[in-house]
């Protein structure tokens, strides 16, 4: 592989986008716009909770409420061992705060509850008695959701326990509630992070659209008259898509923190080298399709197809990621945008860093090099 035929090629394709109005509008502009209307589009406030318990009392009033807490399959007292995502019927039982932060920086658990170690002689003594209930407030949805379902079951129990089960001051039960990484739970403080991942899109279809534009107007047989081989053509292509991927990340952030007002609170050079690798887990897919492709029509129905519509439902950016079917789990996995939609919401919210998002980043970077291996042998292939 030659770096000075590589660079040619990565100089060419600058060039054709800087001179072309509309593809340098696709891969710099279009994402920050996208992001501008989708936003206020998707801004609305559901599902399955997990719940891990910091029960201080202990006593048998205390595991009476948690069993009617979850006595349906809306409340699931999770088992974090399984990782976020997965819920098992035993709790997490936590012993202290200190125990209780890992679990909702790492989406272990939606929410974590606190029982107070006076909990059954408040109740039974007809005082109040406050539980706490700490809240993930990075998806906003489910935070609302699991808020009414923890204050609906505290007051069923109330009355199962002879009282109205009211949170008025005097009545036996009284939910505290305290959101974390998002205390007013906005909905576009979740949304807007999260559909970064959906705008960013854009540049792949420019790159899919662009390889399959030279095979379309027959420029790629001139191309490969020359010296310049297969690896060098694709490898200097998706350079130079995935630096103009990160200028119109750069562009799509300035809209996310200086109009909707989303709080950064990570690194941005860790953003930024973390969207390289959604980016090239994206690209390495439209090498593939673009192999397939006959036309650009054909590559931008394809793109959309694959990575828009289902990005929309599975990848959690509206609802949490299905569980109930080990189908629709991998489903929701094997898209990019899944993985990429968590990453962009802990770094703005949670500020976490490269070593807490490592197992996402590795899936991106194993799914764009095992594409781009499978699309340089489909060219090569193809080419032949």
């Amino acid at each position: 592989m030659s770096p000075r035929r590589t660079a040619a090629i990565m100089r060419k394709e600058l060039l054709h986008i800087l001179r072309e109005p509309r593809n340098l509008f696709l891969v710099t502009v279009s994402p920050a716009l996208l992001l501008f209307l989708l936003s206020y589009m998707f801004s609305f406030d559901v599902g399955q909770l997990s719940l891990a318990i910091l029960d201080l009392d202990r006593s048998t009033l205390s595991r009476r409420y948690v069993a009617k807490l979850t006595s349906d399959q809306d409340l699931i007292l999770a088992d974090g061992r399984m990782g976020a995502g997965w819920h098992a019927s035993a709790p997490i039982r936590v012993d202290s705060y200190k125990e209780a932060l890992p679990l909702l920086v790492g989406g272990d658990v939606d929410a974590v509850l606190v029982i107070p170690p006076n909990f059954a002689e408040r109740v039974h003594g007809g005082n109040t008695a406050q539980v706490q209930a700490i809240i993930d407030g990075t998806d906003p949805l489910v935070g609302s959701q699991a808020i009414a379902a923890l204050q609906a079951r505290s007051g069923v129990f109330g009355t199962a326990t002879g009282t109205t089960g009211s949170t008025q001051q005097g009545q036996p039960l009284e939910i505290r509630t305290q959101a974390w990484y998002n205390a007013g739970m906005e909905s576009l403080l979740s949304m807007v992070p999260g559909l970064l991942a959906i705008v960013l899109i854009m540049p792949t279809m420019a790159l899919t659209m662009a390889l399959t534009r030279e095979r379309e107007t027959g420029t790629l047989e001139g191309l490969m008259a020359t010296p310049v081989s297969g690896l060098e053509y694709v490898t200097g292509k998706l350079l130079i898509y995935i630096a103009a991927g990160l200028v119109s990340a750069v562009f799509a952030l300035l809209v996310a923190i200086l109009w909707f007002r989303v709080p950064f609170r990570g690194s941005l050079m860790v953003y930024l080298l973390l969207t390289a690798a959604y980016l090239l887990a994206c690209m390495g897919t439209a090498v593939v399709i673009a192999s397939f492709a006959k036309s650009q029509q054909t590559a931008m129905f394809v793109v959309l197809l694959i990575f828009l519509v289902p990005s929309f439902f599975l990848a959690g950016l509206i609802t949490p990621i299905g569980t109930e079917s080990l189908g629709t789990l991998l489903t929701s996995y094997a898209l990019p945008t899944t993985h990429f939609v968590k990453i962009s919401r802990d770094v703005f919210l949670k500020g976490l860093g490269l070593d807490d998002l490592l197992q996402p980043t590795l899936i991106l970077l194993g799914m764009g090099i095992g594409a781009l291996c499978v699309g340089l042998l489909l060219f090569r292939k193809n080419v032949a």
